[in-house]
């Protein structure tokens, strides 16, 4: 079975090398939404759109894209019980194994001096934060990254998966760690 990636991130910085790295040596299959999805494509790497996967659209101009039982549940899926994994088989859900997501840039956007109302609205994020909360929950199955900064210990870590299996599941904790921190200071912005 293929490992599935979600990469759906506001920030682009390093990813298409990331992506090719995940897909040529580590043989993953991305999945992924608008923008992000554009980018790899235009990169010549296969990407399938979240809506495609989940078969059903984007819908309210973009706010409805990911929450989804089939990408909650292949996150939130416990490895480690048959009765999980059961239940993913009977609803068809896919297990994904690697989410990256940066969140919109809401900071960002409401520092702007003279920023309307409607624009600070639209850039709160509600999907990304719940992916990777989700994914940090589960990760000792999932490896979560809300930073494109860790995408070269990440690589690093899956290059010696199979001899130093408990590097990548030291990383996945300080990565889930790191994302509910930045999970929480996005909360706290104003």
């Amino acid at each position: 079975m293929a490992k599935l990636a979600l990469l759906s991130v506001s920030d682009k910085t390093g990813l298409v090398d990331f992506a090719t790295a995940l897909v040529r040596q580590h043989g993953y299959t991305l999945l992924s939404t608008g923008g992000t999805a554009k980018l790899l494509a235009d990169a010549k790497l296969p990407v399938t759109e979240v809506s495609q996967h989940t078969g059903f659209p984007e819908i309210m101009e973009g706010r409805v894209k990911t929450l989804h039982p089939k990408i909650h549940g292949g996150l939130l899926c416990r490895r480690d019980k048959p009765g999980h994994l059961e239940e993913a088989r009977r609803n068809g859900i896919e297990l994904i194994d690697l989410v990256v997501v940066n969140l919109y840039p809401f900071e960002q956007t409401v520092a702007k001096p003279g920023v309307h109302f409607e624009e600070a609205i639209e850039n709160i994020d509600i999907g990304g934060p719940s992916m990777l909360r989700s994914a940090a929950k589960n990760h000792e199955s999932v490896t979560v990254v809300c930073d494109p900064d860790d995408y070269t210990p990440v690589l690093e870590a899956m290059a010696v998966e199979q001899t130093a299996p408990a590097r990548l599941a030291d990383l996945r904790r300080r990565l889930a760690l790191k994302v509910f921190q930045r999970t929480a200071a996005y909360d706290r912005s104003e």
